[in-house]
């Protein structure tokens, strides 16, 4: 199966749609592209059982963040912290091809640079 190209990407701000963890915020930490998973900082924390082992020493139930789908996020604007859709756009032919936009915006998400606010 073809991996798909995903909206979120490892330092975006997003709002967690659905789930136990719905409403919160947080930034993106990890993605698993092939899962289409990501792991979001403070969202979905779950327990792990650890052994002692000679590295940590200690042993006992440790709290992670778990992960959650990318259909359950949301990028947030940094400008307005409204949560926002993205598709991707062709912004210059020479350099840089394909960037990510806000569609509601016409602003470029990876970059600084804006086009168009409404």
């Amino acid at each position: 199966m073809a991996q798909r190209k995903l909206h979120v990407k490892i330092g975006d701000h997003v709002l967690v749609l659905s789930g136990k963890d719905k409403g919160k915020k947080g930034e993106i930490l990890q993605v698993l592209v092939g899962k289409e998973r990501a792991i979001v900082e403070g969202v979905n924390f779950i327990t792990k059982h650890t052994r002692p082992d000679p590295q940590t020493q200690q042993g006992g139930v440790v709290e992670i963040e778990g992960t959650v789908h990318v259909s359950n996020l949301k990028v947030v604007c940094p400008r307005t912290d409204k949560p926002v859709r993205t598709k991707q756009r062709v912004v210059e032919k020479e350099v840089g091809g394909r960037k990510r936009i806000f569609r509601e915006r016409i602003s470029v998400v990876d970059n600084e640079s804006v086009e168009r606010t409404s």
